[in-house]
């Protein structure tokens, strides 16, 4: 310890003058944060990422053009000089937090068909608010170029399971339901595959390549739960006639591959076409009305040991601990259907609801998040896109923005 302290004070004399970037209730713009952290990146200037130390703060060089752009999109920030530099540091050793270190801003990608649909993607909306550049590519692109040029990639509310979100019920007579059959199918005949379903199947697989090689993965609502479902029906037929002309296998249950999948296990398929659910991953069902309401619905962050476990640490980062509870076609996970290495990072703690969670595969990660917005409580097909500018201190859009930065600090962890 005495060592530590020796070297603080030999490095303040050479600290220049810097930028704190607060994110605890301080903080005017939390989404525009993140934004400014991604441009300093691009500048090719390193960011600190406090972890735990007022709600997962940043730091940076002194530089004028990060100070005026804070100033311009309402970012509140502090001059920090070279002693309270040290204070910082010297809190963050003393405590449960940490310092990780981005160095490069990630290419960012967005998995969305490119025909406008009746309904908004969070992921989407938060990086435009942030002012955080992304690309966009869908099956053409996955399919003929791979992933490899990107960093951490996003799965919009899709249906991998190639069953056009099972909104067969109420919207296969709807024209934009039409059009995105047409569409499908049109790209599926191209590629060379006899139905959707079997197109889709090797995206999840493209996917799934992508991740083991180093990639990172995002996804949110019913596109977590149909992407393992698809990787566990690899050579089985398990959609309805309705969708691809032939009937589901007899023995599809017994017949589903549960090692193939990235976080989920043991899980029942709903292969009715007349029902608005996957399997029994998703708790609480979506075909199942809901007994919670917007104003009783919350679930619990996980406080993790900032130093020893700084990935769920960064992903968790928060200016609270509970998080208003939101709905979507996958709500959330039932934790009996969740892999024992995944990592659980959010719960309801009046049930079996897990919100958020994150693992491992081969050389990269996957995160899902349950839910479709975490400002509409229960977004319906046609509803306008949420106004970010009336949630610019979000803690439900906080968590994707964690996700956005975590690839920047892959090459190297700083510890203090």
């Amino acid at each position: 310890m005495k060592l530590f302290f020796i070297l603080l004070f030999s490095i303040s004399i050479t600290l220049g003058q810097k930028l704190l970037i607060p994110m605890d209730i301080t903080q005017n713009d939390h989404l525009k944060a993140y934004g400014i952290a991604f441009l300093t990146l691009k500048k090719d200037v390193n960011v600190e990422w406090l972890l735990n130390y007022r709600d997962g703060s940043f730091l940076v060089d002194h530089y004028p053009f990060i100070e005026k752009e804070c100033q311009v999109r309402g970012v509140t920030f502090e001059t920090v000089d070279g002693n309270k530099a040290l204070s910082i540091y010297g809190e963050i050793e003393q405590n449960n937090m940490d310092i990780v270190l981005l160095e490069k801003a990630p290419k960012v990608a967005i998995y969305t068909p490119p025909n406008k649909q009746p309904w908004d993607d969070a992921v989407t909306l938060a990086l435009t608010y942030a002012e955080i550049p992304y690309e966009t590519l869908w099956d053409e692109e996955v399919l003929t170029n791979g992933l490899s040029d990107y960093d951490w990639l996003h799965l919009h509310h899709e249906d991998f399971t190639g069953q056009y979100g099972k909104f067969y019920r109420n919207y296969h007579n709807a024209p934009w339901y039409l059009k995105q059959q047409k569409q499908f199918e049109a790209v599926a005949r191209t590629y060379g595959y006899w139905s959707v379903h079997e197109e889709k199947k090797a995206i999840t697989q493209t996917i799934k390549s992508y991740v083991g090689e180093g990639g990172f993965l995002f996804a949110m609502c019913s596109a977590t739960d149909s992407y393992d479902i698809s990787l566990s029906l690899e050579n089985v037929d398990g959609v309805h006639s309705v969708f691809d002309g032939t009937p589901v296998d007899p023995k599809v249950q017994s017949k589903l591959d549960y090692s193939k999948t990235f976080a989920f296990t043991q899980f029942k398929l709903l292969t009715d076409p007349m029902v608005y659910e996957f399997s029994d991953i998703d708790y609480p069902p979506s075909h199942i009305p809901k007994v919670r309401t917007a104003e009783s619905d919350y679930f619990s962050l996980f406080e993790f040991s900032a130093k020893y476990d700084p990935v769920p640490t960064m992903l968790t980062q928060n200016h609270v601990g509970t998080v208003k509870g939101f709905m979507g076609q996958t709500t959330g996970f039932d934790r009996n259907r969740i892999k024992n290495h995944v990592v659980i990072m959010g719960e309801d703690p009046a049930s079996d609801q897990v919100k958020y969670l994150h693992g491992n595969f081969g050389k990269g990660t996957f995160t899902f998040y349950g839910g479709h917005d975490p400002e509409d409580y229960q977004h319906f097909v046609g509803d306008p896109p949420t106004d970010l500018t009336l949630h610019r201190n979000s803690p439900g859009y906080r968590l994707i923005l964690n996700n956005v930065l975590f690839p920047a600090a892959r090459k190297k962890e700083r510890k203090t």
